[in-house]
């Protein structure tokens, strides 16, 4: 049998080092698939339970694996459940490639049943290159161009196949006018600013009295050379959520996340500074950067598209984060006066004491952030841990502490519900060797996660180390919105909307042969998560938490505090709830007739 289209695809991926495929079957990727087959495990097929999940996949392998994420998808249906997953490589900037099916070509502007105009649909999401495939011979620098791109540019790209075409016979581009002759490789390239912007950036940074640096995923690289920065600077280092394992939070210095997830040592250090040095970070929120005018800053990274967006910059250094820290260095001086950062460390040290008393504080009948605190010191090394968002993503953020060798990461710019379990899964194949953990809670579970969990209880016996917790906060609430609703719109939760079902997610994973565990009582709680971490099967940890501990923002504005008073004087279904135990401790200050 001759070489087809689909066998000429599946070995060229080969070559370009692709080892596994996140999807779904379909009619309009018949020949792919059958490729694959006939490739006897050359590349490993991961069956997803829905397109959007393998997306997510792939994107998470490509974080966790630092390689290409490919996916792919039927036509149709298939291919438009992608884009929410490659909306997450294209927002978090990660290399993904999409390979999705078409109808024959014969009957293209039809109106086929499942044919999609998919280059339309596909081009804002994979903007930097999507293209159909029209005739064998172009297939070639299709699949090489679409990997380089992604690669290079760290971003989505798509191949769009007509069903007819994969089966056609594979032929070489001839040696003629109009064809192309691509090849495989890729090796990116070592990216520095110019010696007289270092200079620049060295001149301001050695002039600040209070320096702080604010890290994100594109720091993940970069550890020793941030610390190495920072020491140098007596600077402190604030953590964007998706550079939250770029520093160990064991460094006295490290004030952990910012933003409405953040810590109050974050956003006092942020408005007190005099110089910001941002790495590798795009953390969207400018009102907890410092106040523009009151500080000087320099900003590092790769993409120039994302320099000066969040905070007016008076040098913009293009560059790896690690390259471009290592020249700096030799550039900065050492800073004799240590009352800055003394400052912030014991701020750092009173708020991780604040952080163990509000886990305490009694809840009905568990309190979310005992859940976190309490894996915390017996996360196992080398972890890797995904959260999805929502409320378990604040709990995620502040609550655990980041050792050197492990991993974390969720849906950072578009913050999707249903990303934690598709995350946990690549990282398996990515590490296979290593412990996962995802955090979610009850809302995005019942979205789309608890089909995932399938999708563990075929796969897990291939794992190297079989440990994979899901904790599920379930308290029956779409918790982060409620609480928005609240302090952001001053309106009283919304039954409606924002009360769930509830459902027995522990019973769930023992029905679908994995483990479950139930857990509604705090004191239960620590020989809960040990018990999951040293499971010989995957463990699903159901904790049974209380939805009116407040996720709320570190820094609560007047605005916000006005707000919250409001939502309670129309009325909160849950006010009692709401004025009480942990809730009291973090708003006391603007409950209603306080001063």
């Amino acid at each position: 049998m001759s070489q087809t289209v689909s066998d000429f695809i599946i070995q060229r991926l080969h070559q370009w080092g692709v080892r596994h495929i996140f999807g779904y079957p379909g009619d309009g990727i018949n020949g792919v698939f059958g490729a694959m087959n006939r490739a006897g495990g050359k590349i490993g097929f991961v069956q997803a339970r829905h397109e959007e999940m393998a997306a997510f996949m792939a994107t998470a392998y490509a974080k966790f694996s630092g390689q290409l994420g490919v996916c792919i998808a039927t036509s149709g249906p298939g291919a438009s459940h992608l884009v929410t997953g490659l909306y997450d490589a294209l927002l978090d900037h990660q290399p993904v490639l999409a390979i999705v099916g078409q109808q024959s070509r014969n009957a293209l502007g039809g109106q086929y049943q499942q044919e999609l105009d998919l280059l339309s649909m596909f081009k804002d999401v994979a903007g930097a290159y999507v293209m159909q495939a029209s005739s064998p011979a172009q297939v070639r620098h299709l699949i090489d161009r679409s990997v380089r791109i992604a690669l290079a540019q760290r971003t989505p790209t798509v191949i769009i196949l007509p069903n007819d075409l994969q089966e056609e016979a594979y032929e070489d581009p001839p040696r003629a006018h109009g064809t192309l002759h691509s090849g495989v490789g890729y090796s990116a390239p070592k990216v520095i600013p110019r010696d007289a912007d270092l200079d620049r950036a060295a001149e301001i940074l050695n002039a600040g009295k209070k320096v702080a640096m604010l890290v994100g995923a594109g720091a993940l690289g970069a550890t020793d050379d941030v610390i190495a920065v920072a020491d140098r600077l007596s600077a402190g280092c604030a953590k964007a959520l998706l550079g939250k394992a770029a520093l160990p939070d064991d460094l006295p210095w490290v004030t952990g996340s910012i933003g409405l997830l953040g810590t109050e040592p974050s956003y006092s250090m942020m408005m007190e500074c005099d110089t910001l040095l941002m790495v590798g970070s795009a953390f969207p929120y400018a009102e907890f950067l410092p106040k523009e005018g009151s500080a000087r800053g320099v900003q590092i990274d790769i993409d120039a598209g994302m320099m000066s967006i969040r905070f007016p910059m008076e040098v913009g250094l293009i560059g790896d984060a690690a390259e471009t820290l290592r020249a700096l260095l030799p550039r900065l001086k050492p800073k004799s006066d240590g009352a800055w950062r003394q400052g912030i460390q014991d701020d750092v040290a009173t708020w991780w004491k604040t952080l163990d008393d509000r886990a305490h504080q009694p809840a009905a009948p568990v309190n979310p952030q005992l859940v976190a605190w309490e894996l915390s010191p017996r996360l196992p090394d080398r972890a890797i841990i995904t959260s999805d968002s929502g409320s378990c993503a604040n709990w995620f953020a502040r609550d655990l502490k980041m050792r050197r060798g492990m991993t974390a990461s969720l849906s950072g710019g578009l913050a999707s519900m249903g990303a934690a379990v598709p995350y946990a899964l690549a990282a398996k194949y990515a590490h296979p060797d290593r412990p996962v953990i995802a955090l979610v809670g009850d809302g995005a579970m019942q979205m789309n996660n608890m089909a995932e969990l399938i999708t563990a209880t075929k796969y897990w016996r291939d794992w190297k180390d079989p440990r994979f917790i899901v904790c599920v906060f379930n308290n029956e609430d779409l918790n982060q919105v409620t609480w928005e609703q609240r302090v952001i719109n001053g309106d009283p939760k919304f039954e409606a909307s924002q009360r769930i079902p509830n459902v027995s997610y522990s019973r769930f994973a023992e029905l679908i042969g994995l483990r479950g565990i139930f857990v509604d009582s705090p004191q239960l709680l620590g020989s809960a998560w040990e018990q999951a971490l040293t499971s010989e099967m995957p463990v699903v940890l159901e904790v049974k938490t209380d939805p009116e501990v407040p996720p709320l923002p570190p820094h609560i504005t007047l605005q916000q505090a006005k707000n919250f008073s409001l939502a309670l004087m129309k009325g909160d279904p849950n006010e009692s709830g709401m004025i009480k135990g942990a809730a009291r401790q973090v708003l006391e200050s603007i409950l209603p007739g306080k001063q």
